[in-house]
């Protein structure tokens, strides 16, 4: 989830809805593995966030703009199971477990809907100057 959300935060810092980043320049500049990221991006690909060029001047860019991908949609993209609520209602507590976990859950679904791409790719460590 982490390389998926620094690859994504990385496209979206240079989207420009036509300029392609190549694979080992995303590797690069997230410290990353460029044979784990390839696996990476073409999940994000089959879901629609990012699209694909092959070739010398290939890459990855952003599907759609960065304050249109949530990182809900990027975790139903990369691991869908960390959504889901897997607790039983079995034994007498279990009801009771099991809304407390659908009750999580669903807050964090509704937090990672509204975060977004570009929210990720502002510099956090930019300074800031005061007039």
């Amino acid at each position: 989830m982490e390389y998926a959300c620094r690859a994504l935060a990385q496209l979206a810092k240079y989207h420009d809805g036509r300029t392609l980043t190549r694979l080992e320049d995303l590797a690069q500049r997230e410290a990353v593995s460029a044979n784990f990221l390839v696996q990476i991006l073409n999940d994000l690909r089959r879901s629609g966030l990012v699209e694909s060029r092959r070739g010398k001047a290939g890459g990855y860019l952003l599907a759609r703009r960065a304050d249109q991908i949530s990182l809900r949609q990027v975790v139903e993209a990369v691991d869908p199971s960390l959504l889901q609520c897997s607790v039983t209602r079995d034994g007498d507590s279990g009801a009771a477990v099991r809304l407390a976990w659908e009750q999580v859950s669903h807050s964090l679904q509704n937090s990672l809907g509204q975060i977004t791409l570009d929210q990720l790719a502002t510099k956090q460590g930019d300074p800031m100057f005061y007039i």
